[in-house]
């Protein structure tokens, strides 16, 4: 089961979140039928939403859109406190490799545009930060977005990691690291010096305690103490009565066009790829529920 575990230097002046979020990034990838460049781009991408998500309480609700120019297209993540987060990439096709070690390319396809968070906490007006994508590999990117956006100093690794020949996601997770007022230049440089020095995430993921072994390389000699574990997963909200609402919607004459032409309908979530069928007598339904 994929887990998130938050913690605080003893001191209180810095945080840290280690995630495993492997089996997230794997479903994700099953119900999107995603090629290998698009599901680690789609994976960073949640696993983003995630740790942005683990800041929040309540019924918030996270979205993540990662706007590029490049052939990716539009990449979204919706993530909630509960460690719940669906997502999609715009092109799931893509699959470039570096010839010379295998690595999967991200932010040449990914290209030039806008890093956006959404934060919906239930009032009238959600609040929505923007900044430019400074590498496209989204990670930095959201770096970038803690200390532009919410003047938080904080350094965020992530890897999706796949199985060699297979494709398939065999690890992904990472972490965030955050300076607290009250942190020290000292301290700062020694939490870096320890960020610069860590192994690959995708190593300390496949260790007998990734999480673990994530946050004793992040704080090093600094004493921390863990506030929280929970559980990690792709989740979709999606439902048949939901997209019923939508389809009432449109209104009765598309309703009895829909019949006429197709004797019935077919809805697929573009987050997680289900498919929702409506029979003619379903349709009909929703035109005397409308009136």
């Amino acid at each position: 089961m994929d887990k998130i575990i938050k913690s605080i230097s003893e001191n209180g002046h810095f945080r840290a979140f280690a995630l495993d979020s492997t089996e997230t990034v794997r479903k994700a990838q099953e119900r999107h039928d995603s090629m290998p460049t698009s599901t680690v781009a789609m994976g960073r991408t949640l696993i983003a939403g995630q740790i942005l998500a683990a800041n929040e309480k309540g019924d918030a609700k996270i979205t993540v859109k990662v706007l590029g120019d490049g052939a990716m297209g539009a990449i979204i993540a919706v993530a909630t406190p509960d460690g719940k987060v669906k997502g999609y990439v715009q092109n799931t096709d893509l699959d470039y490799k570096k010839a010379s070690t295998g690595e999967v390319l991200v932010a040449p396809f990914v290209g030039n545009g806008f890093f956006v968070v959404i934060k919906d906490m239930g009032l009238k007006q959600p609040y929505t930060g923007q900044v430019d994508l400074i590498t496209g590999e989204i990670a930095e990117d959201l770096a970038w977005y803690f200390l532009s956006s919410e003047q938080t100093p904080a350094s965020v690794g992530m890897s999706v990691l796949l199985d060699e020949g297979k494709d398939s996601v065999k690890i992904a997770g990472g972490f965030m690291l955050q300076a607290l007022p009250g942190a020290t230049d000292a301290e700062i440089s020694q939490m870096e010096a320890n960020i610069k020095a860590m192994p690959a995430i995708s190593q300390l993921l496949e260790k007998e305690k990734p999480l673990e072994s994530i946050l004793a390389s992040i704080y090093g000699e600094i004493p921390y103490k863990i506030l929280d574990e929970s559980g990690l997963s792709f989740d979709c909200d999606c439902s048949k009565a939901r997209f019923a609402e939508g389809i009432k919607s449109i209104g009765a004459a598309e309703i009895t066009a829909m019949i006429e032409e197709d004797h019935g309908a077919e809805v697929v979530c573009q987050f997680c790829n289900r498919k929702y069928h409506y029979s003619e007598e379903d349709l009909n339904d929703l035109i005397l529920d409308g009136k």
